[in-house]
């Protein structure tokens, strides 16, 4: 059997949906939040085992990169609670439709931005 498809192998030229974006950033944020939580349990248990551990942590924490790195998690965090709840609703059958799934996508990107600026703030 013959198969004559096109392939389109430039990967730059393909554009999503904003449904499948943010799909796929919803996984993204999921793989960010994964490796963060080492990284955050270790600095718990360093934090909790002596005064000097703490310190040290304290003073790990309050530098401009690790400030930067809070804010990218909790960036991630945002969006991924965001964006898990629009597939809760579409689990239970709204948003499914072209239209309002992209709506539905626009807002969660919107909503992510301004919970993003907040935890900016927040951590400066």
């Amino acid at each position: 059997m013959k198969k004559q498809r096109p392939v389109n192998l430039d990967l730059t030229t393909i554009s999503l949906p904003a449904a499948g974006l943010s799909s796929i950033l919803h996984r993204i944020s999921g793989v960010i939040m994964l490796i963060s939580v080492g990284l955050l349990v270790w600095a718990l248990a360093t934090s909790l085992q002596s005064n000097e551990g703490f310190a040290m942590v304290h003073e790990l924490f309050t530098s401009f990169i690790a400030k930067f790195i809070a804010w990218g998690i909790l960036t991630a965090l945002g969006y991924h609670l965001l964006a898990g709840v629009r597939h809760m609703f579409m689990d239970m059958g709204y948003f499914e439709e072209l239209k309002s799934g992209r709506v539905s996508a626009q807002i969660v990107f919107v909503l992510a931005i301004i919970l993003s600026v907040l935890a900016g703030v927040w951590l400066w």
